[in-house]
């Protein structure tokens, strides 16, 4: 039997679970895993009989204690998508003024910024916590990560959009 723990954010604990569990047990039933709780703790441990249910398990957990709502979370069953957590911390430092400066330009002007990156590389991003997490397929979240770490380094927004139809264009050209 293999196992894993991974701690979430206590208010994401309940969200994990679902209405009566029904959540728990459907991300259960897909990736053939089981799912223990530890609400007190906020520890979750999976457990399974082999370990690449483990590994298709756990990147739905983190994406859900990253802020995802759990139906794009599930995507991540599909081997063609990934999930990337871009750490403010580096960014920011100690800083709060920056660290909430910094997700305020990641999520812009009524979530304008967050949207228009989503749209351009057909990703989902999540800003939660001291993270911005990204789900899509592996291509088109390497180009939200680069997208998303240029508005963090300071890059105008509108430049930010067009590096990014830029680097579409020339990848839908080869």
């Amino acid at each position: 039997m293999y196992q894993e723990e991974i701690k979430i954010p206590k208010d994401r604990v309940a969200v994990l679970i679902g209405k009566d569990g029904k959540l728990k047990r459907e991300i259960e039933k897909l990736t053939n895993i089981h799912i223990y709780v530890d609400s007190n703790d906020s520890l979750i441990t999976l457990k399974s009989e082999d370990s690449v249910s483990l590994f298709d398990a756990k990147p739905i957990i983190r994406a859900i204690a990253r802020g995802f709502n759990p139906k794009i979370a599930e995507l991540l069953i599909d081997q063609d998508y990934s999930l990337e957590v871009i750490d403010l911390k580096d960014f920011a430092g100690d800083s709060k003024k920056k660290m909430i400066r910094l997700k305020s330009r990641c999520i812009g002007t009524g979530g304008k910024a967050r949207e228009s990156i989503e749209q351009l590389t057909n990703t989902h991003i999540s800003v939660y916590g001291k993270t911005v997490s990204i789900i899509g397929k592996i291509e088109n979240v390497y180009l939200a990560k680069a997208a998303v770490e240029s508005l963090l380094g300071g890059s105008p927004h509108g430049k930010v959009y067009r590096r990014v139809q830029e680097r579409k264009n020339k990848s839908s050209d080869k």
